[in-house]
């Protein structure tokens, strides 16, 4: 008997370890608030971290090493009673195959995040319904990370991740805050994701999908032709350049990957389109001309 409740013990820890798919360092950052009551930010910080990395995002088993290095900092800049007015930022990182190096995958800033939180409120999500902007806003962003990084192991691979976040998406729709609106030429929630499914964007995923699984993770066996499909990958961004009002897929990517494009090519070896890459980087991204002048 003993050894049967010892064996289920093993078994649900095993389980326990390989259903949480993130390794999130949550930050919640409130210097410009005054006020000597800090414990409800804290308290806040507490909560959102265990929220995100003890829930069960995918039916996926995943090793503790294979878990998805992000990162999620709020600054919190006013307060009144409950109500929060901040900024948040999401970031996250995968290994890239055969060296220790990490490539950056998100790096995003959303500038509408205001919600409401009474210290210690439990964090459930629903998602049949729209019960907090706090907690949507939350979910939505885990589950792009999620779709980001599926997306670059296998084409398309993160679909169900990001219709999940559609799905947060239209749910939180109901509560009329600009973030979650259709608003054309604005940079939001919903804009994000549209354009992540959109069918006329495709090459955005395919982009990312050959920059980091047959470019990156080829790095370690043959630099050039892996410095080649990068370059390439880059490249074909052209085509969705001009697609849509402001192109957000361009910004997300470039935030990114703009100071690890000009790393890459900075030194040899050469590859044969290299004076294309800098035509069109300037192109597509001119706000980052001053790096892609360092490209040699």
């Amino acid at each position: 008997m003993h050894k049967l409740i010892f064996f289920f013990l093993i078994l649900f820890s095993v389980s326990l370890t390989q259903s949480q798919e993130l390794n999130c360092l949550v930050t919640v950052n409130y210097n410009q608030v005054q006020g000597s009551n800090t414990q409800v930010f804290k308290t806040l910080q507490k909560s959102l971290s265990e929220f995100i990395n003890q829930t069960e995002w995918t039916d996926e088993s995943v090793e503790p090493a294979e878990r998805i290095d992000c990162a999620l900092t709020i600054i919190i800049t006013s307060r009144d009673a409950n109500t929060f007015t901040s900024t948040i930022q999401i970031q996250s990182t995968r290994p890239v195959f055969g060296v220790t190096y990490a490539t950056p995958i998100l790096n995003l800033k959303d500038n509408d995040f205001n919600f409401k939180y009474n210290e210690f409120d439990p964090l459930i999500y629903n998602k049949n319904s729209f019960d907090s902007n706090l907690i949507s806003t939350i979910v939505f962003y885990m589950n792009v990370i999620l779709g980001a990084d599926a997306d670059t192991f296998k084409k398309n691979g993160g679909e169900a991740y990001l219709k999940e976040a559609q799905n947060v998406m239209l749910q939180a729709q109901q509560s009329g805050l600009g973030a979650w609106q259709n608003v054309v030429g604005k940079q939001n929630r919903f804009s994000l994701i549209d354009n992540l499914l959109s069918p006329k964007l495709t090459d955005f995923r395919t982009a990312t999908y050959n920059y980091h699984r047959k470019g990156f993770d080829a790095f370690s066996n043959n630099k050039k032709n892996a410095k080649q499909t990068i370059e390439n990958a880059v490249i074909s961004l052209e085509k969705i350049y001009n697609k849509t009002v402001g192109n957000y897929l361009i910004r997300l990517f470039f935030d990114a990957k703009a100071d690890e494009i000009v790393n890459i090519y900075s030194d040899g070896p050469v590859t044969r389109n290299q004076n294309k890459l800098t035509q069109v980087l300037k192109k597509i991204s001119p706000n980052n001309n001053s790096k892609w002048r360092k490209i040699k």
